[in-house]
């Protein structure tokens, strides 16, 4: 057969086209891929592309996942920036048990993008009945007044949607690497001391994530105690967890916070984000020396937002103070 873009005649056995459209091996990697979808052969040329996604789609399957509630693992559309400062936090909240269901998305997305694109919703293979609401990276301030958790759990609730019960989510937090150093020597001592801070404290955020040890060993790892932030760093960077790592470093923009149960209890979420804003802000304001000298004790001292005292109090992690305990969802 004759390759139909360059003409080679080419054996049968050869032909790394297809029977329609034959081509040669030279002709086949320098101008063809393959629909991330259905997996369709496609000319580089005529390949479509979702936002920033490295991922090509044939024109079909395309405009299928543009229109599409819930999209593909995949999908990441060119991320919008909510509020005003350094430091953005993006929400990744699982919810199961009520169907990978498009209609129940599309009311989810109603309920969250009322007043801007505030999230989008995503397959995930992890979930039995369920999908992923993925929100884009906002300031805490913009999380805490403006982004409409309430009303995205409440829809998620009347659905029959549920994450912490289901026992299958997590509720994972990115924020943006660049909040940590305007270069990568400071965001990187910035980050060994936010590892340093996690495996100093694992117990009490054992505590506070509300997973199971065994949880926390299939999908968020711990890296190990090491002495210094630095040594803990180096540690992680050699690839021992990957990306299923308690912090998970692997993305290029963003350090992931992995460690936390999902849940539809809105004081949760808030709480959740006021933590995880508080490790950064130690990570970057203290030295090495004097966040191996922080304790918990001192660290959960220096709070002040009622959600995350409220929510450290249900834990029984706040200066020995117990209070009743709200059911999470």
């Amino acid at each position: 057969v004759l390759c139909l873009d360059c003409g080679t005649r080419i054996y049968r056995g050869e032909n790394s086209g297809t029977s329609e459209h034959p081509l040669c091996q030279d002709c086949h990697d320098d101008h063809y891929t393959y629909c991330e979808r259905c997996g369709r052969m496609i000319h580089n040329d005529a390949a479509h592309y979702i936002d920033d996604s490295d991922y090509p789609y044939c024109r079909s399957c395309y405009e299928i996942e543009c229109d599409r509630s819930i999209h593909e693992y995949n999908y990441k559309p060119d991320p919008i920036f909510y509020g005003l400062g350094d430091r953005f936090l993006g929400v990744e909240l699982e919810i199961d048990e009520g169907g990978e269901d498009e209609s129940a998305a599309n009311n989810i997305l109603h309920a969250g993008n009322r007043s801007g694109e505030h999230i989008y919703c995503k397959h995930d293979g992890s979930l039995h009945e369920g999908f992923e609401i993925v929100s884009h990276p906002m300031t805490l301030e913009y999380h805490m007044e403006s982004m409409p958790w309430k009303d995205i759990t409440d829809k998620a609730r009347r659905l029959g949607y549920t994450s912490h019960q289901a026992e299958t989510c997590g509720l994972h937090i990115h924020v943006n690497r660049s909040s940590f150093g305007t270069d990568t020597e400071a965001q990187d001592e910035a980050i060994g001391r936010i590892l340093y801070f996690v495996e100093r404290n694992w117990n009490e955020l054992l505590i506070f994530s509300r997973r199971t040890q065994e949880q926390l060993n299939s999908w968020a790892r711990r890296y190990g105690y090491k002495d210094q932030p630095k040594e803990l760093l180096e540690h992680a960077k050699n690839g021992y967890a990957g990306r299923y790592a308690c912090v998970n470093l692997t993305n290029y923009a963003t350090i992931e916070f992995r460690i936390f149960r999902g849940t539809l209890k809105l004081n949760t979420i808030l709480a959740t984000l006021q933590l995880v804003n508080h490790i950064c802000e130690v990570a970057v304001s203290l030295s090495d020396e004097e966040v191996r000298q922080l304790s918990w004790s001192r660290f959960v001292g220096r709070i002040t937002e009622p959600e995350l005292i409220q929510y450290l109090k249900e834990r029984r992690i706040y200066i020995n103070e117990n209070i009743e305990t709200e059911e999470e969802i």
